[in-house]
């Protein structure tokens, strides 16, 4: 996959950064996205195959959106090649009238199980309840997907409850737990 060299980075340690999703890494961005579209289409419905056009619109979108404040889009990268080849996909959906945001990422295959995520996402909460002064951070995921219930048990997150059938999928509709962190929680061990 090909590697990019943005300018702007924000280092999360052992030599991980998260690069805003803007068309500056359109190519490195949607190598990444069209090598990992079935295998995401399996927690996210409608996915459509991605092209480089709809890669780039949406993240000129999501460029749009981190300026307006009202999100912030990044991508996960490790070292590589002289810049940093793309793995992942973190985002940040801000509503600064009601102090919460909503969490959602991804991670490629290859990635998965190096603690990128746990990472990635440790900063992202650090950011949005220190420096954006948010109250609440929600994150939904399927009923089914473990990893991210084991991810939101270790960052402190509550399971405040199951939507039932709130998501259509070809094959019917699924469940969603939505989990939930509070400014005043975070950071604190999670509770057996």
């Amino acid at each position: 996959m090909p590697t990019t060299t943005t300018r702007f980075i924000w280092p999360i340690g052992d030599g991980t950064v998260l690069i805003p999703r803007t068309p500056a890494i359109a190519t490195a961005y949607h190598a990444l996205l069209a090598a990992n579209h079935v295998r995401l289409a399996v927690w996210s419905p409608g996915s459509e195959e991605p092209t480089p056009e709809t890669t780039r619109t949406a993240l000129e979108r999501s460029g749009r959106a981190w300026l307006d404040g009202t999100r912030l889009p990044l991508a996960i990268g490790v070292p590589a090649d002289n810049g940093h080849l793309l793995v992942g996909a973190m985002n940040l959906a801000i509503d600064s009238s009601a102090g919460s945001a909503e969490v959602g990422f991804w991670i490629d295959a290859a990635a998965e199980g190096q603690g990128l995520v746990t990472r990635a996402l440790h900063a992202v909460l650090g950011h949005a309840f220190d420096d954006l002064g948010l109250h609440r951070v929600e994150m939904r995921t399927l009923t089914t997907n473990d990893r991210s219930h084991r991810l939101a048990q270790r960052l402190g997150f509550t399971l405040e409850g199951v939507l039932r059938g709130a998501v259509q999928f070809p094959d019917g509709h699924r469940d969603v737990a939505v989990y939930a962190v509070l400014a005043d929680e975070f950071g604190k061990p999670a509770q057996p």
